[in-house]
């Protein structure tokens, strides 16, 4: 990939010491290391706001459903569950 942007920042003069510092033991220049931190972080916030879109689909699925009247009640679900776990206790 042609570097083609230039990034200034302002950051205590320790921590890019320090940074600097840690770069050079892991024997790669310090841009390489604030490269692979920004793809880190371009990666983690895509993948947050792809679980958020899912995550809002199925919120949206279940109030579609819930307003089709499809679904149960908690007291049915209750039900369901309590049949379930009397099975269960007999089976074991």
């Amino acid at each position: 990939m042609a570097k083609q942007a230039v990034f200034t920042m302002k950051i205590e003069s320790d921590l890019r010491d320090e940074f600097m510092h840690e770069a050079e033991l892991s024997h790669r220049p310090a841009s390489q290391v604030v490269r692979e931190l920004m793809r880190d972080y371009v990666q983690r916030q895509k993948e947050a706001r792809e679980y958020e879109a899912f995550l809002q689909g199925k919120v949206d699925a279940s109030r579609r459903s819930k307003q089709a009247g499809e679904g149960l009640s908690n007291a049915e679900v209750e039900l369901q569950f309590k049949t379930r776990r009397v099975r269960a206790e007999g089976q074991a």
